[in-house]
């Protein structure tokens, strides 16, 4: 069976990122779907001749600089919506929805919470939104999910569990939403295929050699619907790119998904 590889990294500026390498990335894996999170630019930025997808969805936020998301992709969409229904969130970019044929493909940027927790409550809120949107699309076709989720969901997904107990990423409330989504009928792509890998991480603080000494959170997914838990293949991290403080992740689903 043919399949299409999809790729997910929060690039933390993409103008950053292609600086450091991006169109090799791209020219290396050759991902059928590339979404980005966090992409710090505007719709008009010019890319590296290795990433000319013939789509591209953009979805800046309304303040320069900060959040947005993109979708490359080599098969057209049928449709392009942008956010959802919910709480008057703040316009910054963070959510693309793209409809193919057999799927929806949801980029996402989840809200963090911030120092002290300063954004929790409106994280949780945020989250609930969401889930609800995501739980609405599966009611009419499958549905991928991935981007950079903000949530280190069980001990094994972080290097020191015991010293991020109050940390934003890994509150008992935040694991709690992300164990809720999954509830509704979503698979954790990787950690079903590897129930009991541990240091396997997609994001390293940029302080104390965090990433060398390889002690990190894995916080960006892909999510399935379960109708599609006999078809998704080859999860994977890829520790090796750098470019940003995260690292892609990819799956494999059939392309009949798409065409």
């Amino acid at each position: 069976m043919k399949t299409a590889l999809l790729h997910s990294w929060n690039v933390n500026g993409l103008r950053a990122a292609i600086r450091k390498g991006f169109g090799n990335y791209v020219a290396r894996f050759e991902p059928d779907i590339l979404c980005l999170q966090e992409i710090k630019c505007p719709a008009d930025t010019p890319l590296p001749e290795e990433a000319a997808f013939p789509h591209k969805i953009w979805h800046p936020a309304d303040k320069a600089g900060y959040s947005g998301t993109a979708i490359f992709s080599k098969y057209a969409p049928l449709g392009v919506s942008f956010n959802f229904e919910g709480e008057n969130h703040p316009q910054e970019g963070r959510v693309i929805t793209a409809e193919f044929p057999g799927v929806y493909v949801v980029c996402a940027y989840v809200p963090n919470s911030q120092n002290e927790l300063a954004r929790l409550d409106y994280r949780l809120r945020w989250d609930a939104d969401f889930r609800r949107h995501l739980c609405a699309l599966k009611a009419k076709k499958p549905v991928l999910v991935c981007g950079d989720l903000n949530c280190a969901h069980k001990p094994i997904d972080i290097a020191r569990p015991k010293g991020n107990e109050r940390s934003a990423g890994f509150t008992i409330e935040e694991r709690d939403s992300f164990s809720e989504t999954l509830a509704a009928g979503f698979i954790d792509t990787f950690r079903e295929k590897n129930p009991e890998l541990t240091a396997a991480y997609s994001w390293w603080s940029y302080r104390m050699k965090a990433r060398e000494r390889n002690i990190g959170w894995r916080i960006d997914y892909w999510l399935a619907s379960a109708d599609l838990a006999e078809k998704f293949s080859d999860p994977e991290i890829h520790p090796e790119i750098e470019g940003s403080d995260h690292c892609p992740v990819s799956v494999r689903v059939p392309d009949t998904l798409f065409v």
